[in-house]
C-alpha cells in the first residue's frame, strides 16, 4: 500500500503498524450482558478474556507479561521482514497476495509493480546503484493507544544522553476519546514522554479544547510531535473538522492531520455482527480530502484497521463482500477490518486524489469536482 501511494502520490510515506502492543481495548460500558447473565466487559488480551464466562472476564496482571513477550516477538519480526532484504524494492512484484490474483485490484497492483521494476532498471541502466540502504530495506514504525498505564509506565525508559523519558512500548502513542481528558491520568502521562504523540478527535471535540490539548501535550509546538487523528463520520467531517482545523491554525500550532474513516463507521448487519461499509470509509475520506482542500490545509496520513487476511469482516469493495458474506471469515475478536483486497483498493483511490491534488498545485488551479475520488 505505501509503494502504491509514493509512486501514486509522488511523494514519502511514512508507515506505522497499529501493533506491538495493541492489546488493550476501550469501552463505553463497563459491563456486557447476554441472555440475562451480566459480566464484566471484555477489555483486550492484555487484561482478560473474550469468552463469555465469569473465570475469563476476572481481570489477571499475568497478562500483560503475555502481551510483552508477543510485542517483542512481532517487533522481531518486523525488523527482520523490513531489514532483511524482503522490503527489497527490487521484489515490489512478489508482495502482492495469493487472493488479489484475478481481481481488478491485483491486476492494478501488478501493472504498477512492473512500471516500477522498469524504473529500476533504467536507473541501474545510468548508473544509479540500487545496493543504497533504502533500495534494500524499510522503515516501519508501531504505535497505539496509550490506555493501561501500568503496562506503559513498566516500559517508559530515560535517554542518558538526553534526559528524556521514552515510552519504549511503541514509536508513538496516542490518546483517545475515553483518555484525552485535560485533567486525567492519561495526558498527565504522555505529555512527559517524548515520543510522537496522537490526538484522536470525534465530533464530539470542540475546537478549543483541541487547542488546549496541543498545548499541553506540545507547549514548544516543535514539528512532528502531534497528530491529530480525525474520526467523525462523513457528513460531520464536513460540518465538525473545518473548525478543528481554523481553531489549531488560529493558535499558530503545528500539528499532522490523519483520517481515521474506520471508527466513525461501524454498524451492525442483520446477523449481529459488527460491521463497516467500504463506501462510507471512502465517503470519509472524500470528505477529509474535500475539507483540506476548501481550507487551504494539507491531508497528512490515514489510519485504516486492515489485515493480510482474506476476511470477510467489512462489506462492499470491487470484489463485494455482502451482508450475507459475513459470517464465512469473520476472524477479528475486536473491531472489523479491510481485506487486503480492500484495502489495495482504498489505497489506489487516495494515490489517485494525492496526484492530482499535487498536479493541480504545481498548475495553481483550484481543485475541481471532477478529481475526486
Amino acid at each position: 500500500m505505501a509503494v502504491v501511494l509514493m509512486f501514486g502520490g509522488q511523494m514519502p510515506v511514512i508507515k506505522v503498524g497499529r501493533m506491538a502492543g495493541q492489546f488493550a481495548k476501550p469501552r463505553s460500558d463497563p459491563f456486557e450482558e447476554r441472555d440475562g447473565v451480566k459480566l464484566p466487559s471484555y477489555r483486550g488480551d492484555n487484561v482478560n478474556g473474550d469468552a463469555f464466562d465469569e473465570k475469563s472476564r476476572i481481570p489477571d496482571p499475568q497478562r500483560m507479561n503475555t502481551a510483552y513477550s508477543q510485542s517483542v516477538a512481532t517487533l522481531n519480526l518486523l525488523r527482520a521482514l523490513a531489514t532483511g532484504g524482503y522490503a527489497a524494492m527490487q521484489r515490489v512484484s512478489e508482495w502482492n497476495l495469493d487472493f488479489t490474483e484475478n481481481s481488478e485490484q491485483g491486476d492494478r497492483y501488478l501493472e504498477l509493480a512492473n512500471r516500477i521494476d522498469e524504473t529500476l532498471g533504467f536507473m541501474a541502466a545510468a548508473g544509479l546503484t540500487l545496493d543504497h540502504p533504502i533500495m534494500k530495506s524499510t522503515n516501519f514504525w508501531t504505535s497505539h493507544e496509550c490506555l493501561l498505564l501500568p503496562y506503559e509506565q513498566a516500559l517508559t525508559r530515560e535517554d542518558s544522553t538526553t534526559g528524556l523519558y521514552y515510552d519504549c512500548s511503541a514509536h508513538m502513542l496516542w490518546v483517545g476519546e475515553r483518555t484525552r481528558q485535560l485533567d486525567g491520568a492519561h495526558v498527565e502521562f504522555v505529555r512527559g514522554i517524548a515520543n510522537p504523540l496522537g490526538i484522536k478527535a470525534s465530533d464530539k471535540m470542540d475546537p478549543k479544547e483541541l487547542v488546549k490539548l496541543i498545548e499541553i501535550l506540545n507547549p514548544q509546538n516543535k514539528t512532528g510531535r502531534i497528530t491529530v487523528i480525525t474520526r467523525m463520520g462523513s457528513e460531520n467531517m464536513r460540518v465538525k473538522l473545518p473548525h478543528l482545523i481554523r481553531a489549531v491554525r488560529g493558535a499558530g500550532q503545528i500539528v499532522t492531520w490523519v483520517s481515521d474513516p474506520m471508527h466513525g463507521n461501524t454498524i451492525k448487519a442483520p446477523c449481529g455482527l459488527k460491521t463497516r461499509s467500504f463506501d462510507a470509509i471512502r465517503a470519509e475520506l472524500r470528505a477529509f480530502f474535500d475539507v483540506h482542500d476548501q481550507e487551504g490545509s494539507h491531508p497528512g496520513g490515514v489510519h485504516l484497521e486492515m489485515t493480510g487476511q482474506n476476511v470477510t469482516e467489512c462489506v462492499g469493495g470491487s470484489r463485494t463482500v455482502t451482508f450475507d458474506d459475513l459470517t464465512s471469515r469473520y476472524h477479528t475478536h475486536c473491531d472489523p477490518r479491510l481485506n487486503a483486497s480492500q484495502s489495495l483498493e482504498l489505497s489506489f483511490l487516495i494515490a489517485e486524489r494525492l496526484r492530482r491534488r499535487r498536479l493541480l498545485s504545481q498548475a495553481q488551479l483550484p481543485t475541481s469536482p471532477a478529481f475526486r475520488f
